[in-house]
């Protein structure tokens, strides 16, 4: 089980964030319908989870339960995503993606926290800790270029979106077409329909994502057009950068990556494409496990 707890983040913009595991012992009894008290102190360490473009915090659960058994685990459903707010006239940029994990970490009573970040949710989490290096003691990036994807991909990704033939009539429909029939997929890839399947509501006419695809392509094209390694090289906690092995990451830029970091470390993930800790849970928590470890007896 999660428990939903709402913050409010930049702009004003609800977002929910879902904690696992017991809750926090605190100095008194708050309403989890809003903002959390901070925890008490000898609480244990806090995790915050950041899903990816089209992610929502749901995909977090299995790599949640786990850390809950040593930490304080949150995962955290980011504007336009998962049951937060997806005001049509909201800022869908980095700057209030920052805004809202920073006022998630300060309203929990989180930080200094460790962030686990993937993808788009990577890029923001070391965003922030080169920001608030205060509320971040250490950072996990799971499959995140630091370069410029450029015009051509926010275009591949425009037409991406028109190809999806929603409404789908079945969840089953739409595992076998994200899973099988995609143009992206080279090979069949169950995880990834089932990732996808967790992202679609019922409608009167099928399913259709929980989210707008226009606003993931306005928080997209504040990112793809820049590199991030100036914000990178400014991240001066302990780093974890991980990849799939078949993945968007390259080893290279991965590499390259580790290196630019003050604090840097590298892994890799066997048999695991993009969505890493979906696909290999088991490996994905192997690989961060030792580095959680580090920080822990830090």
């Amino acid at each position: 089980m999660a428990r939903r707890i709402d913050v409010t983040g930049a702009g004003g913009v609800r977002l929910a964030a879902w904690e696992f595991g017991d809750p926090p012992k605190t100095d008194r009894t708050h309403d989890t319908s809003g903002p959390a008290s901070a925890p008490a102190s000898g609480d244990l360490p806090g995790v915050l989870l950041l899903h990816g473009l089209m992610g929502r915090a749901s995909h977090w659960a299995p790599t949640a339960r786990w850390l809950s058994a040593r930490h304080r685990a949150v995962a955290l459903d980011q504007r336009g995503h998962g049951r937060s707010d997806k005001p049509p006239r909201a800022a869908y940029t980095r700057e209030a993606y920052v805004g809202d994990v920073e006022a998630a970490l300060e309203q929990l009573g989180l930080g200094p926290a460790v962030l686990i970040g993937h993808a788009m949710g990577a890029l923001t989490a070391w965003q922030l800790a080169a920001k608030r290096p205060d509320l971040v003691r250490g950072l996990i990036i799971c499959d995140m270029r630091a370069s410029a994807l450029g015009a051509a991909s926010q275009h591949t990704w425009t037409e991406w979106f028109r190809a999806w033939p929603v409404p789908f009539a079945t969840l089953a429909d739409v595992r076998k077409w994200f899973g099988e029939d995609d143009p992206w997929v080279e090979r069949p890839n169950p995880a990834r329909g089932e990732f996808y399947a967790e992202v679609m509501a019922e409608s009167p006419d099928g399913w259709r994502p929980v989210f707008e695809p226009e606003q993931m392509l306005r928080s997209r094209e504040t990112w793809v057009y820049d590199a991030h390694w100036e914000e990178l090289a400014q991240v001066r906690c302990p780093t974890l950068v991980v990849r799939g092995l078949d993945g968007e990451l390259g080893r290279a830029e991965a590499q390259e990556m580790v290196r630019v970091l003050p604090n840097g470390q590298y892994a890799e993930v066997a048999d695991a494409g993009h969505l890493v800790h979906y696909d290999q849970p088991e490996a994905w928590r192997a690989a961060i496990e030792p580095f959680l470890d580090t920080l822990r007896d830090a």
